[in-house]
């Protein structure tokens, strides 16, 4: 008899599917808080295509003097990085406005956030200089980020 229960139970714990679906991570969408998208002028910072990630409130200010100057600096681009993180994503300078950078996706996986960063719109609206830009903020996160 004890060895008829031994065996059920040894089939029974074999049979039992072990993966719980609410313990492993689901890839999620970040939906992000737009700080500000457009063309800027000043091509003088750093003049390749780049992204960076600011998680400090010094070195975000830094960049924001750089990058505005002394222009309106937009409400947006106030941040509590206690609670968020900076994702910047600038193309490189043009000779022309109607060029884009954009973040279109940012996906956190169970080991990383990734952000896809395109270029939709190819220029040759004005004559003018320019540089194409998007500045976001995201939760706050320890996962390393991966730009695609």
């Amino acid at each position: 008899m004890k060895t008829t229960i031994l065996f059920f139970s040894l089939i029974f714990a074999i049979s039992c599917n072990r993966s719980d679906d609410n313990s492993e991570f689901q890839s999620t969408e970040i939906t992000p808080i737009l700080i500000s998208k457009g063309e800027i002028f000043n091509g003088n910072y750093n003049p390749t295509r780049h992204n960076e990630i600011f998680n400090n409130y010094t070195e975000w200010n830094n960049f924001v003097t750089n990058i505005w100057g002394l222009a309106n600096i937009p409400d947006e681009a106030t941040v509590n990085f206690n609670e968020y993180q900076v994702i910047v994503a600038l193309d490189e300078p043009r000779p022309n406005g109607g060029h884009s950078i954009d973040i279109t996706s940012i996906i956190e996986n169970a080991t990383n956030i990734v952000i896809t960063v395109e270029k939709l719109n190819n220029g040759d609206a004005t004559q003018i200089p320019t540089r194409p830009y998007h500045f976001i903020k995201i939760p706050t996160s320890n996962k390393p980020i991966v730009f695609e």
